[in-house]
């Protein structure tokens, strides 16, 4: 028994591999985007805070050391008699100095607390994009050539059915030949006509 292609629309194969290679060129682009962007958010955190937040931690000790000393000259050399200097001002530049080194400190210990974190999370989203990247790279290049081997399948057979787009009306055309002919023939047969017995006689 022989068997026949139930295909709807040959259209629809060539949109579904120009679809398929379109959804890897934008995966690509996709996953290239994601890595890059994912290494600048590690490398901001691990080494452009670290490094802020460092110097931070410097400067912020050297601000307190200055206020410390400013303080201890304002109590020297400031007094008036037997009068203590209040020294305000000194006593607040140091408390905010000392606020702002803390500050900078937990900084410091934030980043480096979170830095194998950060690392550890981006290396195993690195991994499941290196995995899709291989479906990606594999797979749609993989569908789009058993899509293109249909194409060819169903192009080789309409070709075989209609080799040149007008079999169909060869056909129908031989058909219409057959038919007037026999028509013409039947035209052609003679008539006899039978004539009525005469009376009381047997027909000749």
């Amino acid at each position: 028994m022989s068997t026949q292609a139930d295909v709807k629309s040959i259209d629809t194969l060539a949109f579904m591999k120009a679809a398929f290679a379109s959804f890897a060129h934008e995966s690509g682009q996709a996953v290239s985007e994601c890595e890059m962007q994912g290494q600048r958010a590690v490398d901001w955190i691990c080494v452009d805070q670290a490094g802020y937040w460092k110097a931070e931690v410097r400067r912020m000790t050297e601000l307190v050391n200055k206020a410390v000393k400013d303080l201890e000259y304002c109590k020297a050399f400031k007094k008036v008699g037997n009068n203590q200097p209040s020294c305000i001002e000194e006593k607040k530049a140091l408390e905010k100095a000392k606020q702002r080194l803390a500050r900078a400190e937990q900084k410091a210990e934030a980043v480096r607390r979170w830095t194998p974190l950060v690392q550890q999370q981006f290396r195993e989203t690195c991994v499941r994009l290196v995995r899709f990247r291989e479906v990606v790279d594999v797979d749609c290049p993989r569908s789009m050539a058993v899509l293109e081997k249909m194409l060819k399948a169903l192009d080789a057979y309409r070709q075989v059915a209609s080799p040149t787009g007008d079999a169909g009306a060869a056909a129908g055309s031989g058909g219409q030949s057959v038919t007037r002919q026999i028509d013409e023939a039947q035209a052609a047969k003679p008539t006899i006509v039978q004539q009525p017995p005469a009376a009381g006689g047997q027909p000749s």
